[in-house]
């Protein structure tokens, strides 16, 4: 793995599963629900035109959001709705210097040692950008940050640092959960959350979920006979054991798909690209997106922009 890159054949696999990430952005923005009735226009919640939030309600510190390289190379349009709905439930969104990939993808080919060289980078940069909370919107990653006082223990330089940052982590759907979150316009989908191994399992991360999509109207969540499997994208699993992953991956996604809604919602990245390969390729119709995008939409749609102008498409259909 390269210091600052994803190697050569994750740069690959980016590139050939971009087009697994559909640009159905501009049907969600006509406000038609590939299975719904009709328009679904905005609706106004009491907040001035023009996208400006007016109450954001209490300050709640300020944070910094983790780049990324997997989520920010394919997924850039989740940066984009974490940054919006952040700022829109009161936390001060400050830029962060990129320090390149988080370590995950080194601990995941065996390179503790870069993995170490990319805990230091992040913690430094977070330092310097002097933040009260760390976000991530990729699970992967921010199980790997939630890990760097073990990773860094037997460093006496780091260790203290160390243990401070990861004090800061959290994945974004838990700022949102503590802040509310605050409530949108209706968005009518039908949607089937799959809860990445790296966030449920690795950090135990599962109602602040829950009460983001439940602050979403509209929403119908349905459940999968046996929630908590791994889709068989495993870190870089899914690259490595292509053919044990896809067996793995072959009985998920018959469980989504048979729950009949319009979209898989997934936190990580790996289990976007691993998911939205297999339904594109099996030519299901369903999308993939994060969860923090439905919140996003349920902003858009009433009124609650945050400090930039939506654009860049959203996984939902």
């Amino acid at each position: 793995l390269t210091e600052r890159a994803p190697p050569g054949r994750v740069r690959l696999g980016l590139a050939m599963l971009a087009a697994s990430a559909p640009g159905v952005g501009a049907a969600l923005r006509r406000g038609r629900p590939r299975r719904g009735s009709g328009r679904v226009d905005a609706v106004p919640v009491g907040l001035p035109e023009g996208g400006r939030v007016s109450d954001p309600g209490p300050d709640r510190g300020t944070v910094g959001i983790l780049r990324g390289c997997v989520q920010q190379g394919l997924f850039a349009r989740v940066g984009a709705a974490t940054r919006r709905t952040l700022t829109a439930n009161g936390y001060q969104v400050r830029a962060v210097s990129d320090a390149g990939c988080c370590g995950a993808l080194h601990a995941h080919g065996g390179d503790l040692d870069g993995a170490r060289r990319a805990a230091r980078r992040q913690i430094a940069a977070f330092e310097a950008a002097g933040v009260d909370r760390v976000a991530v919107d990729a699970a992967g990653c921010g199980a790997a940050m939630k890990a760097y006082g073990l990773l860094l223990e037997d460093d006496p330089e780091w260790r203290d640092r160390a243990a401070g940052f990861v004090r800061r982590v959290r994945d974004v759907t838990e700022l949102l959960a503590e802040a509310g979150p605050r409530p949108g316009a209706p968005v009518p989908l039908t949607a089937v959350y799959h809860a990445p191994c790296h966030l449920l399992h690795a950090q135990g991360v599962d109602a602040p979920v829950r009460r983001v999509l439940a602050a979403v109207p509209g929403l119908r969540v349905r459940e999968v006979a046996e929630p908590g499997r791994c889709c068989g994208g495993a870190g870089i699993h899914g690259l490595t054991h292509p053919e044990v992953a896809g067996r793995i991956a072959r009985e998920v996604l018959d469980g989504l798909v048979a729950t009949g809604a319009d979209v898989v919602l997934s936190g990580n990245p790996g289990c976007m690209m691993q998911i939205g390969g297999g339904l594109l390729l099996d030519g299901a119709g369903v999308e993939v997106a994060h969860p923090v995008e439905v919140l996003d939409e349920s902003y858009r749609r009433g009124g609650i922009d945050g400090p930039d102008t939506p654009g860049t498409g959203t996984g939902l259909p």
